[in-house]
């Protein structure tokens, strides 16, 4: 299979990956780390609270963590989603598996808050506990000043935050494998003085399946849920089939008549209709939510601005480059570059 060698060194540029680990930290407030398939640390600890810091410094109490991490990540993986624990002190933990042809490689631990209401922790388990508790009262006497540092959040923060780990490390995954492919592909061509199809040098595989993987995770990342993507919506049931599917193909262009037709209505009212929903023409308005989610693709990937020129159904970049100047009053190259410096 093609994940056989991988291991999460492979799955992850951890140069890269620390970089946004330590943003998404900032972000949300959790502590973040990544660690292999044996609970061991393979980037730094990200937004480390001061509790957790001093815990992991201690000889005694690191190896609990160690254990909590890799029972958390083994625990994720036979849920196969975000599982969310208490650790041997109590707090909130999340542990979201990397999982490559069904093996288990690593996971992302984030975590170290507390709840809000503590009543939501009754249906949590405490993933491991120590027998040795004159260890954990003396050691709390230097500690609880800074576990009354630790972030307070609600549950329903905290999964939240855990479905949106989940779906970033599904994007890597496949990025990763979809590379992975590629390669394996080129290198038994080379090896057979040939190029022969995908399908003969990897039974199983499509070209089309890159494309469908590529495709999925564009439409997650420029249609990312935000409270704007709510008030873009349309409750008029009489335009609501044009909506739900303008947003669900993101990479088409579809021209106004499609639209009159997926609602039933004749073009010239369905044009009079949308403008008065919205306040726009429907060129106008599709153009500037295509620009919206191109914003997103370039603050949240490395895609090249042709590809996302692509994704986002434009017929050429050039087109592209230009709606994006009149939206933004800057190209999408300038954009990326300020966004992210």
């Amino acid at each position: 299979m093609i994940g056989e060698h991988l291991g999460i060194q492979n799955i992850f540029d951890l140069q890269k990956w620390e970089r946004l680990q330590d943003s998404l930290a900032s972000v949300t407030k959790l502590a973040i780390l990544t660690v292999d398939y044996k609970g061991n640390a393979v980037t730094g600890h990200s937004g480390c609270q001061s509790f957790c810091r001093a815990v992991r410094q201690d000889e005694d109490l690191l190896p609990y963590c160690q254990k909590c991490d890799s029972r958390g990540g083994l625990e994720a993986v036979r849920s196969n989603k975000p599982y969310i624990y208490l650790c041997h002190y109590n707090i909130i933990d999340i542990a979201v598996p990397v999982i490559i042809d069904d093996k288990y490689v690593g996971a992302v631990m984030a975590g170290q808050v507390r709840l809000s209401d503590p009543s939501g922790a009754a249906e949590l388990e405490q993933i491991l506990t120590s027998k040795n508790k004159k260890l954990y009262s003396e050691k709390w006497e230097k500690l609880k000043d800074h576990y009354a540092d630790l972030p307070v959040m609600s549950y329903q923060e905290i999964v939240k935050i855990s479905d949106m780990l989940s779906l970033l490390c599904s994007y890597i995954v496949e990025e990763a494998l979809n590379k992975n492919l590629i390669a394996e592909m080129f290198e038994k061509a080379s090896a057979s003085g040939s190029t022969p199809r995908l399908s003969d040098i990897l039974p199983g595989y499509a070209m089309q399946n890159l494309e469908i993987a590529r495709k999925e995770m564009t439409h997650i990342l420029a249609g990312a849920h935000t409270d704007a993507d709510e008030a873009e919506r349309c409750d008029n049931p009489v335009l609501k089939p044009a909506f739900d599917y303008l947003h669900a193909h993101k990479s088409e262009s579809v021209p106004l008549k499609k639209m009159a037709e997926l609602c039933h209505i004749s073009p010239s009212y369905f044009s009079r209709l949308f403008a008065k929903e919205t306040g726009e023409s429907y060129s106008g308005y599709t153009a500037r939510l295509k620009i919206e989610w191109a914003k997103r693709l370039l603050e949240n990937t490395d895609m090249p601005i042709a590809v996302i020129s692509g994704e986002l159904g434009f017929n050429e970049p050039g087109y592209f480059i230009k709606t994006f100047k009149k939206h933004e009053e800057l190209t999408p190259a300038v954009y990326r570059k300020y966004y992210k410096s």
